[in-house]
């Protein structure tokens, strides 16, 4: 039943690996397997003596820090739901997440959160900071609970896999954010599809790139680094920084990091820009979250000298769901997400057939890590659960080696007068010039064709490539009606809290910039 649930993982983990490092915050501490279950169990005695219940949800506000990741895990350990938010919400959506969420506690750093803190106190939620001053101090919860903390209040919760221990959101890139609620056996199964597929141990090391109030940073580098014993570092300021990031990976010999093309981007940018004298060793770079353009890939790998894996992941799905296998395990093919990982996927037309390698359909997947539902929305879950299968609403094939391949959203497709266009494999070609440094392909309203394809590039540094050149080596590199009308040049473009760049955003962005009236707002 342990190897069930995330926190019966974690436990085992205290036990065999007690005086392996656990936790760094880069210059302040170190924590261990064995004092990290420490602290959350006493912090999970607190939340309970405070009035937190089995099935409460906890909504946790946080920079990357360590006391974040102990709450977070104290949460679930006391069977309650623990809901990571964006610390740069407006009050507007905390209020919207925490009352979508039915929160009944609000946790936050010492400094506190004023437009989360407004939010619930509206809503009339009670808020609490959460201090670990150093690794042998006991973690200070504020207000303190008024019953006593007794320890025994703890070890009489057992968790079961059917707890809900995580409530996330989806990005809501078509509509508002849809509530994700993810068991104990979500969790720790999709730990464990990690953990396979990267042959994660002890031995293993990353510096945490990623916000842990999104899937991606919390699965797969916290959690799935700590239920192998491995280790993860914080950097000091509580946030990625480009430079920081290669002094942090070699002072805690990091192994392996996992970040979105566009911190992958930054390091690369920086890299070329002001490299370090030393790099350490990687096993391999993961790349997840959105698209990572061959290009990009083949300039890591060169780069870095270590394979560059990417992989395919959503929320629903607890994260992973595809990646491309370390060398030992095979080929890793740029350009494909890789084979499915610990779960069933199909590729299914819109009547639930099952499609033969190399035609493209819905991808669609079942298993263990499969959330059951959206949160009061039998709508979206009768639309998502159809055919027995979870449908992910992107369009993609399995050529013949079983490798996913990723044609793009369903509704992200380009409709050019009946032509349909995938904008990700635009995006490849544009950020395979060697003057691009950032690209995204996206439709505009036409009264011509319906749809017309246009894009926003970022050039890279010292560079002076216009909207002539880029149109030029489109025409060389695509059929002619996926050659984008117009081009955007710009320096930064509009992206999500998690750093993925969403095409409806920046088609929006970029189309107000227009100045013609009778340009609907796309996506609206």
């Amino acid at each position: 039943m342990a190897t069930l649930t995330l926190t019966g993982l974690l436990k085992r983990v205290a036990g065999e690996f007690p005086n392996r490092r656990a936790v760094s915050v880069s210059g302040k501490l170190d924590l261990t397997h064995a004092r990290l279950h420490e602290i959350i169990e006493r912090a999970a005695s607190r939340l309970v003596a405070s009035g937190i219940k089995p099935g409460d949800v906890v909504a946790l506000t946080f920079p990357n820090t360590v006391e974040f990741v102990i709450m977070f895990l104290a949460v679930i350990r006391a069977r309650a739901t623990a809901a990571p938010l964006n610390a740069a919400y407006t009050t507007e959506e905390f209020e919207f997440y925490l009352s979508d969420s039915e929160s009944k506690l609000l946790l936050t750093a010492q400094e506190g959160n004023s437009s989360a803190q407004a939010a619930a106190s509206k809503l009339k939620i009670p808020h609490a900071t959460a201090t670990l001053s150093g690794a042998d101090s006991e973690l200070n919860l504020s207000p303190s609970p008024t019953e006593s903390d007794d320890p025994n209040l703890i070890s009489q919760l057992i968790n079961d896999p059917s707890d809900m221990a995580l409530f996330l959101h989806t990005s809501g890139t078509t509509s508002r954010p849809k509530g994700v609620p993810l068991t104990q056996l979500n969790l720790a199964s999709s730990v464990n599809n990690i953990k396979s597929v990267y042959k994660l141990t002890e031995s293993d090391s990353t510096v945490i790139v990623l916000p842990l109030f999104h899937v991606h940073g919390l699965l797969a580098g916290l959690l799935s680094s700590l239920a192998a014993g491995a280790s993860v570092a914080l950097p000091s300021a509580g946030r990625f920084s480009a430079s920081t990031f290669w002094k942090d990976m070699d002072k805690y010999n990091a192994t392996w990091y996992t970040a979105v093309p566009t911190i992958h981007q930054i390091i690369l940018d920086r890299h070329f820009s002001n490299p370090e004298s030393v790099y350490p060793k990687l096993r391999f770079i993961r790349s997840c979250s959105a698209s990572l353009a061959p290009a990009i890939l083949a300039r890591l790998e060169e780069a870095f000298n270590t394979p560059v894996l990417e992989a395919y992941a959503m929320t629903e799905a607890t994260h992973l769901m595809c990646s491309n296998p370390l060398p030992e395990d095979g080929p890793h093919k740029a350009g494909s997400v890789g084979k499915p990982v610990g779960q069933e996927m199909a590729i299914l037309n819109e009547n639930g057939v099952i499609q033969d390698a190399n035609v493209s359909g819905e991808v669609c997947l079942r298993g263990p890590n499969v959330t059951k539902g959206y949160k009061h929305n039998p709508e979206a879950n009768k639309v998502a659960f159809q055919f027995g299968w979870f449908h992910t609403g992107d369009l993609g094939y399995f050529d013949s080696d079983g490798y996913l391949h990723l044609v793009g959203r369903i509704k992200e497709l380009i409709n050019r007068g009946g032509e349909k266009i995938s904008p990700v494999e635009v995006d490849a070609v544009l950020l395979s010039h060697p003057d691009i440094a950032q690209a995204v392909a996206f439709g505009v309203p036409d009264d011509k064709y319906g749809e017309e394809i246009n894009c926003a590039i970022i050039p890279r540094d010292g560079t002076d490539i216009d909207e002539e050149e880029v149109l030029r080596f489109c025409k060389k590199n695509l059929a002619a009606f996926k050659v984008p009308k117009k081009v955007f040049l710009t320096d930064s473009l509009p992206e999500t809290a998690s750093g993925k760049i969403q095409r409806r955003i920046v088609s929006e962005h970029f189309l107000a910039q227009i100045s013609t009236a009778s340009v609907p707002k796309f996506g609206a």
